[in-house]
């Protein structure tokens, strides 16, 4: 029963209270990203690129963070990698919501 909860967190170099924060963290910051979106959808001279940025800079953290502490298996339940970004054509800044 304990594996379940520490298997994928093992894949990526860390405790399964290391990844609950982590995730967590992610989480917090995507849902931040799902309201810049809503509030962009419905006036689209706000947040223009606040949305791609938090998840292009998401996913570079994640990939620094597993490259750190040398993990670079993948969970055979998460894809292997991603062809390209879909990000490259927008700022890297982060704007404030």
């Amino acid at each position: 029963m304990l594996k379940l909860f520490t298997r994928h967190p093992a894949t990526v170099g860390e405790s399964y209270l290391e990844h609950l924060f982590a995730a967590g963290g992610f989480a917090v910051s995507l849902l931040l990203a799902t309201v810049a979106c809503a509030v962009h959808a419905l006036l689209p001279f706000l947040f223009e690129q606040t949305a791609s940025a938090r998840i292009a800079a998401l996913y570079a953290r994640m990939v620094s963070n597993r490259e750190s502490k040398g993990s670079d298996s993948i969970d055979p339940e998460e894809p292997e990698s991603i062809e390209s970004d879909p990000f490259d054509s927008h700022e890297s800044r982060l704007t404030a919501p």
